[in-house]
């Protein structure tokens, strides 16, 4: 599916580091101002645990994805359901082969600094990203344009090489693909560098901002869409979780907000006060167990099933996350595109039925032994987890307990997340924890890297009978122009991934947000990454 497949799955797992890694704290220029004036009524102020960033629209970290999407915009977005809806651009057509895009571009749009957006600016963005193709290449249609074009004025055309109908879902993603104004490029033209400052046409623009410390982005008053309620956003770097808690405490916050930002014990104790509001998104990502079925003892489908069936997945959901997380049924959340006519086998908790499919497996429980024997060899496996994740680390006992009363041995093994994910491309693993990317980039990204050799999926299904046609159908996915055909596809794909039982789903994540009384109409973007404050507003 991908050209150059060698450097480019080592590519897709260096994004995958980024995105879920502690991030490098970034270095850019500093305010030599004065400390944020708190005394601003009209100032929504916000905890996060690092600093923003260079806030370049066309690089990674350090730069924070929800301070990007403050500033700089898409073509496209990405609305509940999967819904894509134009932004920048007012409307696009397709060609029937599949292979151009022309987009028709809003004609009422300025940069923060007063320049135009128009077709020229769109392709000396996208030529700039094209000229470091290497560094985007996780991100699937980039690495198949062949050809930017302007029309005219306020129309941009793409062509690619083949088609690729993900390509419009892919243009509403927070990076790379959005818009950088003219004076902020650097005299090369090369951003991978750096950016001159960050001009975008979002409702934000940064006006102050301390290394590590803060930074306070400003309204943009010349926004072509509805303008923000509030004049200011103050992010505060804080970080480490408690600290962050008792300044919302203290007031000195007005909101907490994201994935794993507020420890969920901490959430509901404050929830619980009733002095706060909260809100709990729709899933965002699954929480899965991918079981490595190259593996002898786990090779067996009746083995993989059993684990399933041997522990009670609600009550674990519920016990350890408060019930803020809900039981996963389906390997991708079902309010993603094209994942809700999945007719999987949903498997609920069956002892016996662990226990009889272990029996047929040949794996025996000898009397007066607790584990389970074949051929003089034990049932013994390793889940490995990130140490740095409670909730994976708690999930890990809980299963080891509930296995061990089926006669399966689980040593549990916690490493960082750098070794994790290591070690999962490596294929040196028997169980791993993993979450899908979510919205906007699945079920399509989730499929490349089950098709990518290298990254620990496309070993961990090695013992499915049907594997070469699975990935004959997943490759075919993305060049289907036919909406019913590719519909069937991922129906046909997806269950057969989780009926062979190499992935079990276990939680629906979900972002979790408290603040303060007199903040109102707080909303979760269906983007997993965007900022959440569109539409939010402070009682005066």
């Amino acid at each position: 599916m991908f050209n150059g497949r060698n450097s480019r799955k080592m590519l897709l797992i260096t994004v995958f580091i980024l995105l879920l890694s502690s991030l490098l704290l970034g270095c850019t220029k500093a305010s030599d101002g004065s400390a944020p004036k708190s005394e601003n009524d009209n100032m929504l102020k916000i905890a996060w645990p690092r600093d923003i960033g260079e806030l370049n629209p066309h690089v990674y970290n350090p730069s924070q994805l929800f301070a990007q999407s403050m500033v700089y915009e898409p073509l496209v977005s990405y609305q509940e359901g999967g819904e894509l809806k134009p932004h920048l651009a007012e409307s696009w057509d397709i060609s029937e082969d599949g292979k151009e895009y022309t987009f028709h571009l809003r004609k009422d749009v300025k940069f923060s600094d007063g320049t135009s957006f128009n077709a020229d600016i769109v392709k000396k963005n996208f030529d700039t990203i094209l000229n470091n193709v290497a560094l985007h290449s996780w991100l699937g249609f980039i690495t198949k344009i062949e050809r930017t074009e302007v029309i005219d004025e306020n129309t941009f055309k793409l062509t690619l090489t083949e088609p690729y109908y993900p390509t419009i879902q892919e243009l509403a993603v927070v990076r790379p693909v959005r818009f950088l104004g003219e004076a902020g490029f650097p005299e090369d033209g090369d951003t991978s560098k750096g950016v001159v400052e960050p001009i975008g046409t979002g409702p934000w623009v940064l006006e102050e901002y301390k290394t590590d410390e803060y930074a306070i982005f400003k309204r943009n008053e010349n926004y072509w869409g509805e303008l923000p309620k509030e004049e200011k956003i103050q992010v505060k770097v804080i970080p480490d979780a408690e600290t962050r808690v008792l300044a919302f405490e203290k007031g000195e916050l007005d909101l907490i907000y994201g994935e794993g930002v507020i420890n969920l014990d901490a959430f509901k104790q404050l929830e619980s006060t009733g002095d706060y509001e909260t809100s709990i998104s729709e899933p965002v990502a699954t929480r899965q167990l991918v079981i490595n079925s190259t593996k002898e003892q786990l090779s067996d489908e009746r083995v993989r099933q059993a684990l399933h069936y041997g522990f009670n997945k609600e009550a674990l959901v519920e016990g350890i996350t408060s019930g803020y997380e809900e039981k996963a049924d389906y390997i991708l959340p079902t309010n993603f595109p094209y994942t809700k006519e999945i007719d999987a086998n949903v498997i609920n908790y069956d002892v016996e039925k662990a226990k009889s499919l272990l029996d047929e497996a040949g794996w025996a429980l000898p009397k007066g032994k607790t584990v389970r024997e074949k051929d003089g060899q034990p049932l013994e496996v390793e889940l490995m987890y990130d140490s740095a994740e409670s909730i994976q680390k708690t999930m890990a006992e809980t299963l080891q307990s509930e296995w061990g009363a089926i006669g399966v041995k689980l040593n549990i093994v916690g490493v960082e997340l750098t070794e994790q994910i290591q070690r999962f491309k490596d294929n040196k693993f028997d169980i791993n924890f993993f979450s899908n990317y979510g919205a906007p980039y699945d079920p399509h990204t989730f499929l490349n890297i089950v098709l990518s050799e290298g990254f620990g999926f496309n070993e961990a299904i090695s013992a499915y009978q049907n594997k070469g046609e699975l990935l004959k159908q997943i490759a075919e996915v993305p060049k289907t122009t036919d909406e019913e055909k590719r519909q069937q596809l991922y129906s046909s794909i997806l269950k057969s991934i989780q009926d062979q039982g190499a992935i079990i789903p276990i939680s629906y994540i979900k972002k979790t947000a408290i603040y303060q009384k007199d903040v109102t109409n707080f909303t979760f973007p269906a983007n997993r990454d965007e900022h959440p404050f569109t539409g939010i507003s402070i009682k005066q």
